[in-house]
């Protein structure tokens, strides 16, 4: 059997009568879901028109969604997963931009579309919630079969990027990166077999497919949906499936952690997960109160494989670099960085010289590039190397650490501060469940640090003591304090949950909600801004011919 292709891990499982695939109403076997796949490629392959074949996916994390990537991997189709999060010209240029001959979707997803121009007939929408759809599924044949034409380099996946820092692109993805991914996933994240794994992130987004489904479909484990992440279901669905794996991504442990803790928490049948932008202390307070490790890792969905799993190394760093080709360089003399020097409190004591971009100076020829974007391909792919556009930094041991993206790091009084390093410190409150830090301009010169911070329902700012909690945190410098606060209940965030830290920048403290400001010297004192206040400010960067930096 071909194991080389997606397409061949799935007709692996022909014949395969254990679980593959439960929702709350329903369990699969594995070879039902082949079987699921083979009829829906039929149908593909039965309406395949001229042009790329691509099909765009608008669904929750339903079956009929695992079943069009199946189906897509026997066909030699690409799935274009759509984010339902997107609106208006956004989201009509991202799903043109695809070339979709077919589009998969439910009546939801129909509504949001119905007013788009994105390039698809009506008549080539299938609605899965159509009374005449399971007829039509059955009309044709589930013998499980792959196109001859599939290879380890036929696409399978367009991955948009998630637009935190710029606009979204869509990443190629073959079936054989695909199958890379899935082997090393299964064996670095411990997925095998007997495993639960609760697919509660989204399935148009990289991390559901790559470290989670991919992974399952290489080990045979269960893969567990649920429609969309709810941080009060997540208990409930764990012990109704008994989880025992799930992945992560951006504030969805903030958001579990900060449901009631009862009891039996630490009797779930969870064991371990993986995912981005879990704090250490997340990660502990998630060990004691659940009994689950939090695997903590890097990669994104144009590449991957470049950090190895260190678990005895410092709490805060990724791991080691994977091979000798992953390199911490100044992107403008491509020279290596010299080791972090850490203080007492784990923070860069030289970040001028130890802080650059993460590359793989092997990694150019992996990278299967942007569809139809020769700029991004070239922004990533230069001198030969593959460029991450994240920044990192190795210490004297050798394990890397993550410093965020290019623009994470805040000049202040001549001094570079780490918007991560001020991130980490504000989500050690109890009460703050997301953070988000980046600079905004100062009225005089260079920038200011301003955080965004989302705290409960029924928590007002004055209730977080912020002066206080942050003259109690020994790692966070006098300049790393935010100048600007801005106070949310719902920060504006991506499909998969992460920040829109470009957005919120961009709008500074004009945003709507409330913006406390701390404009003198000392320990911190926040005010309210009020609209006096803003125009005042406004007024000050006009007075310093500034006005062009305003945000």
């Amino acid at each position: 059997m071909d194991d080389a292709t997606i397409a061949g891990l799935l007709l692996a499982r022909t014949g395969d009568d254990r679980p593959g695939l439960r929702t709350r109403e329903r369990v699969w076997t594995w070879d039902e879901v082949v079987r699921e796949s083979a009829a829906r490629a039929a149908l593909a392959r039965e309406l395949r028109a001229g042009g790329p074949f691509h099909i765009g996916v608008l669904l929750d994390n339903v079956p009929e969604y695992v079943f069009w990537l199946g189906a897509a991997a026997l066909s030699g189709a690409s799935i274009v997963g759509i984010n339902p999060t997107r609106r208006g010209a956004y989201l009509e240029q991202e799903v043109r931009h695809t070339d979709c001959q077919l589009v998969v979707t439910d009546r939801a997803g129909l509504e949001l579309l119905a007013d788009l121009d994105i390039g698809v007939a009506r008549d080539r929408f299938l609605l899965v919630d159509d009374p005449g759809y399971p007829a039509r599924v059955a009309a044709h044949p589930d013998t499980p079969v792959r196109d001859p034409a599939v290879t380890a380099a036929t696409q399978f996946l367009l991955l948009f990027t998630s637009g935190t820092t710029g606009a979204s692109k869509a990443a190629r993805c073959s079936q054989g990166r695909l199958v890379q991914t899935a082997r090393y996933g299964s064996a670095k994240f411990d997925v095998g077999r007997e495993d639960v794994a609760y697919c509660c992130m989204p399935l148009f987004h990289g991390n559901a497919l790559m470290a989670l489904w991919a992974p399952a479909l290489a080990a045979g484990a269960c893969v567990a949906l649920t429609p969309r992440f709810s941080a009060t279901g997540f208990l409930s669905d764990v012990r109704h499936h008994g989880v025992t794996y799930f992945t992560y991504v951006g504030k969805a442990i903030a958001y579990i952690l900060a449901t009631p803790e009862l009891p039996g928490d630490v009797g779930t049948t969870l064991t371990h997960a993986f995912g981005t932008e879990a704090s250490p202390e997340d990660r502990r307070a998630f060990l004691r109160r659940f009994g689950c490790r939090l695997i903590e890792g890097y990669g994104s969905s144009e590449s991957g494989g470049m950090v190895e799993l260190a678990p005895e190394g410092p709490a805060s760093a990724l791991g080691r670099p994977a091979h000798a080709g992953v390199k911490i360089v100044d992107p403008e003399t491509r020279e290596v960085c010299p080791p972090a020097v850490l203080d007492e409190h784990g923070r860069v004591a030289n970040p001028e010289e130890a802080v650059g971009e993460i590359v793989d100076v092997h990694g150019a020829a992996r990278f299967e590039g942007y569809y139809k974007n020769p700029a991004a391909d070239a922004e990533r792919v230069r001198h030969g190397w593959y460029w991450t556009g994240d920044l990192g930094y190795l210490d004297a041991a050798g394990y890397l650490y993550f410093a965020g993206r290019s623009g994470d790091w805040i000049r202040v009084d001549g001094e570079n501060i780490s918007a991560l390093l001020t991130e980490r410190v504000l989500r050690r409150h109890p009460q703050i469940m997301a953070a988000g830090v980046f600079a905004v301009p100062d009225p005089r010169s260079g920038d200011e640090v301003m955080a965004a911070i989302e705290i409960p329902e029924g928590v007002a700012f004055a209730d977080l003591d912020l002066p206080g909690f942050l003259a109690g945190q020994a790692d966070l410098g006098p300049k790393g304090a935010p100048r600007y606060v801005r106070v949310s209940h719902a920060l504006p965030a991506t499909g998969s949950n992460k920040l829109r830290k470009k957005e919120m920048r961009l709008v500074g403290w004009r945003t709507g909600d409330d913006v406390h400001r701390w404009a003198g010297r000392g320990t911190p004192e926040y005010t309210r801004m009020t609209a006096a206040d803003k125009a005042a400010l406004r007024a000050e960067f006009h007075a310093n011919e500034r006005q062009r930096f305003l945000p």
